[in-house]
C-alpha cells in the first residue's frame, strides 16, 4: 500500500502542478487532494520541492534512458534526428502533464524553485543531444562548434510541435517525426 500511496500522492501534485502552475499549489492543497496529512508528504518526500524532484526524476527516468539511446550517433544524421524525434514525441504521448510542466516550469525566472528543480533535467537533454551534434562534426564539417545551438534549436522544434499536438493541432506520429527532422534540417547542413 505505500508505493500506491506514494504514487498517488505523486499523480495529485502532478494534476495540481499542471493546473496551477507550482508556485500556485500548497502543501495542504496537495495533501487534500490526495487525502492524505502534511506528516505523510513529508515522510515521503521532505517538502514540496523534494516531491517535484522525485516526480521528474522517477517520471523522466524513461525518457532519458531513450534519449541516451537515440543521441548515439552512428554515422547517421537523418537516422539519429528522427530517432531523437520519436524519444520526444513518444515521451509526450505518455507522460503529457509532466511534459507541459517541464516546458513550462523551463520558462521561468532562473531564481524560481521549479525552474531549479527541472535545470538539472532539461541540461541533461541539452547534454545528450549536443553531444550527438557533436560527434557528427567528422562527417558534418560545418557542424563544428555549433553543437549547443543545434541541440537548442532541435529541442525547441521538437517542443514545439510536442506542445501543437499536446493541445489538439496535430498527431505526434511518423508524419510528424518526418515533418519536424525535414524542417530543422533544412538549416543544419549549410
Amino acid at each position: 500500500m505505500e508505493k500506491d500511496n506514494r504514487s498517488h500522492i505523486l499523480d495529485q501534485a502532478l494534476q495540481l502542478f499542471a493546473k496551477h502552475g507550482y508556485d500556485g499549489v500548497g502543501v495542504q492543497e496537495i495533501c487534500n487532494a490526495a487525502g492524505i496529512t502534511k506528516p505523510t508528504l513529508y515522510h515521503y518526500f521532505g517538502s514540496k520541492r523534494g516531491l517535484l524532484e522525485t516526480l521528474v526524476q522517477e517520471r523522466g527516468r524513461s525518457f532519458l534512458a531513450a534519449l541516451t539511446v537515440a543521441t548515439t550517433y552512428a554515422g547517421d544524421m537523418p537516422l539519429s534526428l528522427e530517432q531523437v524525434a520519436r524519444a520526444y514525441f513518444e515521451f509526450a504521448a505518455q507522460q503529457p502533464l509532466l511534459y507541459r510542466i517541464l516546458i513550462g516550469f523551463w520558462f521561468m525566472v532562473p531564481e524560481n524553485e521549479a525552474f531549479q528543480v527541472v535545470l538539472a533535467f532539461n541540461s541533461e537533454q541539452q547534454r545528450m543531444v549536443a553531444q550527438m551534434f557533436e560527434a557528427a562534426v567528422a562527417d558534418h564539417g560545418n557542424m563544428r562548434g555549433r553543437h549547443r545551438v543545434y541541440a537548442a534549436t532541435f529541442i525547441g522544434t521538437l517542443n514545439t510541435y510536442a506542445g501543437i499536438a499536446l493541445n489538439g493541432y496535430g498527431q505526434l506520429d511518423a508524419e510528424t517525426v518526418y515533418q519536424a527532422v525535414r524542417q530543422f534540417s533544412y538549416g543544419i547542413y549549410s
